[in-house]
């Protein structure tokens, strides 16, 4: 079994659509600490967060997560690859002959995912010989009822499928990536460079709430919205 897991959170300190996103209270915490929190609950796994900022920085270490070195230039730009910033990290406990049998990213865009999930996640992993497993949703609107425009006229997305013919019961199901989870073997992701392999296993997550994935200044309204009927629950 794969005991020995990194869970890197990458926590950039710029954000074009929510300013300081990482650092901004949402309740009454910072968007960061909801997930290293959660990550700290998984008590087989170090925890480390890659940030370019150093308000991030010293946040991350007072939560109690790791922040083993600034993030280079190189991969702190808004066009900046995630993996590359993941690799940065293996490479650095590489050096100090640390090594690990997984790596699971969790992004702070989701503050509401629970330690009952990231188990989940990390059993799946388990029993697929550690290759790589990414959550998903099922989606919210089937790409069978997906339209397009041609000249004016409105025609079906998939030429081979009209939706508008189909009840919903009898569509195939689909899913959709939810940003949840990403967790991987470091030789595939030195390999692949990217959370996905060969073999990626799916992990569905039925939770709206869970997946909820906070990149717009409506996707915070809407965590507020959630958090307050929480509170009057």
């Amino acid at each position: 079994m794969f005991s020995n897991i990194i869970i890197i959170i990458p926590a950039r300190g710029g954000s074009k659509r929510i300013p300081n996103k990482n650092i901004k209270l949402l309740g009454d915490k910072p968007l960061l600490a909801w997930t290293v929190q959660q990550a700290l609950k998984f008590s087989a796994a170090n925890v480390v967060v890659s940030t370019d900022d150093k308000k991030v920085a010293d946040m991350a270490i007072e939560l109690g997560a790791e922040v083993p070195f600034m993030r280079s230039n190189e991969f702190a730009s808004d066009d900046a690859n995630v993996i590359d910033a993941v690799l940065e990290v293996l490479e650095y406990y590489a050096k100090l002959d640390i090594k690990f049998d997984g790596v699971l990213l969790l992004q702070p865009t989701s503050p509401f995912r629970s330690i009952k999930t990231i188990n989940k996640a990390v059993s799946m992993f388990f029993n697929s010989n550690g290759e790589s497993v990414v959550s998903v949703s099922p989606v919210s609107s089937h790409p069978y009822w997906h339209k397009k425009i041609k000249n004016g006229v409105l025609i079906p997305f998939d030429s081979n499928y009209d939706g508008s013919s189909i009840r919903s019961q009898d569509l195939p199901d689909v899913y959709e990536l939810n940003g949840l989870i990403y967790l991987s073997s470091p030789e595939n992701l030195k390999e692949q460079r990217s959370f996905y392999s060969l073999n990626t296993k799916g992990f569905v997550v039925s939770s709206r709430t869970e997946s909820i994935d906070i990149d717009t200044p409506f996707d915070w309204l809407l965590a507020e919205t959630i958090l307050s009927q929480r509170i009057k629950q």
